[in-house]
């Protein structure tokens, strides 16, 4: 079995982790604190020091990316991290696999496809970008072989904090309080399923048809918060959870103290409009097929 490099062990980080594990394969994780899940190999390392990572990727058959710093920090944390993984890649001959998301599309209004451009002019949209991009021309160059694979707002167990889906609104749905929204409640929008994630990374670091371009991990159609409440409590055999809705007004106000918070207009036109992602493209080239929802759903709930 192959030796896989994994920097990260956030949500999906982890799932990944586990996954190759139980395939039987070599698992490194790398993070700053040198956890992970048990039974891999934990390295404690800085991401942005090429040469540790270089070291640690040597023989390694996949390197992947899933690295997710502060969004306040962006801009000063990924381009030397970055820059870390294209030398790590070049000099160990690992596949570069990228997790990344759909912030560089931009405002769109069509469902989102691979072959859309990377228009955003948002500075950290950008960031995002060119992360890819860099990529793309060393593999295109035959330095590096990369791949990267995008998803949608994660939900699913091991989901954290900045879920939309996790605990902040698991919690009060079981518990029958309030769910408290920062966005509309009846906005359809996409929403990928963290175990379909650490599959779709481990297809493209294996499947040479996947290299030298972008995907999109399988994901169901697209669902309201409203949608996903009733859902989820339809399956606790419970009535319509009630929702409530922050004033806007006062989430500016909030994110003047709380840099997380003080994020949040720069991705306010994900959610005040349809957000919808085609991965059709993934689903017909590999057979592959997003987890039903209920599943999902049931999933969460337990997690």
């Amino acid at each position: 079995m192959g030796k896989h490099v994994i920097v990260g062990s956030g949500q999906v980080g982890s799932h990944l982790a586990v996954k190759l594990r139980d395939l039987g394969h070599e698992v490194t994780v790398v993070t700053r604190s040198g956890g992970g899940p048990d039974g891999v190999a934990k390295v404690a390392a800085d991401v942005a020091d090429a040469a540790r990572l270089s070291e640690v990727a040597k023989g390694a058959d996949a390197l992947y990316n899933c690295v997710n710093p502060k969004y306040h920090r962006w801009l000063t944390d990924w381009p030397p991290m970055a820059a870390a993984f294209l030398a790590a890649a070049e000099s160990s001959g690992a596949v570069l696999t990228i997790l990344g998301n759909l912030y560089p599309y931009g405002p769109v209004t069509r469902p989102m496809t691979e072959d859309l451009p990377l228009a955003s002019r948002s500075p950290k949209a950008m960031v995002r970008a060119k992360i890819w991009q860099d990529a793309l021309a060393l593999h295109e160059a035959g330095r590096i072989r990369a791949t990267e694979v995008r998803a949608s707002d994660f939900f699913g167990p091991g989901a954290t904090d900045q879920s939309y889906l996790g605990a902040r609104f698991v919690e009060p749905l079981k518990a029958g309080r309030t769910i408290q929204l920062v966005w509309p409640a009846d906005v359809p929008h996409s929403w990928t399923y963290l175990p379909d994630v650490a599959d779709a990374l481990v297809t493209a670091a294996a499947d040479e048809r996947a290299w030298g371009r972008p995907w999109h991990v399988p994901t169901n159609e697209p669902m309201t918060f409203r949608q996903i409440g009733e859902r989820m409590a339809a399956l606790l055999g419970r009535p319509a959870p009630r929702m409530s809705r922050l004033p806007w007004p006062v989430v500016r106000a909030v994110g003047l103290f709380n840099p997380m918070i003080g994020e949040l207009p720069h991705i306010r036109y994900q959610f005040v409009a349809p957000f919808v992602l085609d991965s059709s493209a993934f689903q017909r080239t590999f057979g592959a097929a997003p987890t039903p929802v209920d599943e999902a759903l049931e999933a969460s709930l337990a997690g």
